[in-house]
Order: C-alpha cells, then sequence, then structure tokens
C-alpha cells in the first residue's frame, strides 16, 4: 500500500465514475430541433412575408437572404385572403435553403390592429 493513500496525499488512487460535465447533462435535457431553421433565419422570412402581404401584390413571390447565415429563400403567399376572428388572414409558403439543402415552411399571418400585418405561425410545411 502506498503511504501517500494513508495520509491522503496520494490521489492516483482514487477509483469512481465520472460525471459527465453540466453542459452535457442539460443538452441532453432540452430537446434541440434540426428541422427548424435558425431564428435568425426565421426572423428575415417573418418580415419578408410582412412586406409582401403589405404590398397588397396577387400571385406574386419575394426572395429573402441571410448573409450572415448563408440561408436563403422565396416567400409565396397561396390561396385568398380570409376572415379569421375578425382579421383578414393569409397563408404562405416559404422555401427554406441552406447549406445545399431545401424545405419548405408554411405560415399564416394576419392583418391586426392598424392594419399591420403579423405573422402569426411559421412552421415547418407537412405536405398531405
Amino acid at each position: 500500500m502506498p503511504i501517500g493513500s494513508l495520509t491522503g496525499d496520494d490521489k492516483s488512487d482514487r477509483t469512481g465514475s465520472i460525471n459527465a460535465p453540466a453542459t452535457a447533462a442539460h443538452a441532453s435535457a432540452v430537446p434541440v430541433r434540426s428541422d427548424l431553421p435558425a431564428e435568425a433565419d426565421l426572423a428575415i422570412a417573418r418580415a419578408t412575408a410582412i412586406d409582401i402581404l403589405s404590398r397588397g401584390g396577387k400571385d406574386a413571390s419575394a426572395p429573402w437572404e441571410n448573409p450572415k447565415t448563408g440561408a436563403r429563400g422565396t416567400v409565396t403567399p397561396v390561396a385568398s385572403a380570409y376572415n379569421q376572428g375578425g382579421f383578414v388572414c393569409r397563408d404562405f409558403l416559404a422555401s427554406y435553403l441552406r447549406d445545399g439543402a431545401e424545405s419548405w415552411l408554411q405560415g399564416e399571418a394576419c392583418r391586426m390592429h392598424h392594419g399591420r400585418w403579423e405573422v402569426r405561425n411559421l412552421k415547418p410545411w407537412k405536405r398531405s
């Protein structure tokens, strides 16, 4: 038996389990949604949807791009306007291109108080 173990100075003999770092434990507790674009990209797509709907153009698409992430796409209003809860609303599709991969988002925007458009939801498009 090493002398250090009697005095508590020798730490080389210790055994035991190793705890995972706190960050790894936290990361496993919070699921990461890989099917959603980065929030910065979503913000630009939302702003583009608001812009194109504010202009009132029919059957028009507008491009969007985030130079910081390299993501880009287009926003296209689909179908006719409809009334929901006293507000005029429109659905739209947004393409999302990043790192060579393409996906689609579906959204809904409504003309809220003071006539300003607001994106009420934007999520991955579920093809039926």
